[in-house]
């Protein structure tokens, strides 16, 4: 899940910075951002080194995410919005909460724990690279994103309670937070704001 995560987070990163015309060190950073920027926060949450920083493995799989990116962009006229950049970063989204969901139950944390470490890993990556992008990050206020983990953080919470294995659990987590993204991508979901909702007059 880790790799799938790494792979498809670095790529869709990278995609927007040649969105942005960034140079080549600056779409390498802001892949390898999105792609560790998540996972760094979640191992320091649970006290223990980020895996970036263990193996040379971890960095080559985000170099790879970002050689896919430029690649992308050279046969496709808009790849960061491409259904297959789209799929890529439903498909990192999911794996990345899973991990998060695994490695805070490894941890001993609470429900409340799990859920949210699962979300930070998720979209931690993306928020870091919306910063570099220089714009605020737009799992903030608009598109229907984070809640897609923490709905996939709850399901593998809710199936660990009900005695399932943790692989069953990690296989719903993933399904669930990925069905959800796609289907969010596809009828245009996004969250209701104080003004959609009528509670503030403009």
């Amino acid at each position: 899940m880790n790799t799938i995560g790494l792979i498809a987070f670095a790529l869709v990163g990278s995609s927007k910075a040649i969105r942005e015309e960034f140079d080549l060190l600056g779409l390498i950073i802001v892949g390898l951002a999105m792609a560790f920027a998540g996972g760094a926060t979640r191992d320091l949450l649970v006290t223990r080194t980020p895996l970036a920083l263990q193996s040379p493995i971890e960095i080559s799989l985000g170099l790879l995410g970002v050689g896919l990116a430029i690649a992308l962009s050279i046969v496709l006229e808009a790849p960061e919005t491409h259904p297959v950049t789209l799929v890529a970063d439903a498909i990192g989204l999911a794996a990345f909460a899973t991990t998060g969901a695994i490695v805070a139950t490894e941890a001993g944390v609470s429900a409340f724990g799990i859920v949210a470490i699962a979300t930070i890993n998720a979209v931690g990556g993306g928020a870091v690279a919306d910063i570099l992008l220089d714009r605020p990050p737009f799992i903030l206020f608009e598109d229907f994103y984070a809640s897609c983990a923490v709905i996939g953080g709850t399901a593998y919470w809710v199936v660990g309670l009900l005695g399932a294995p943790a692989s069953t659990a990690a296989v719903v987590c993933a399904l669930v937070t990925v069905g959800t993204r796609l289907v969010a991508v596809l009828f245009n979901w996004s969250l209701p704001t104080v003004q959609t909702l009528g509670l503030r007059a403009d």
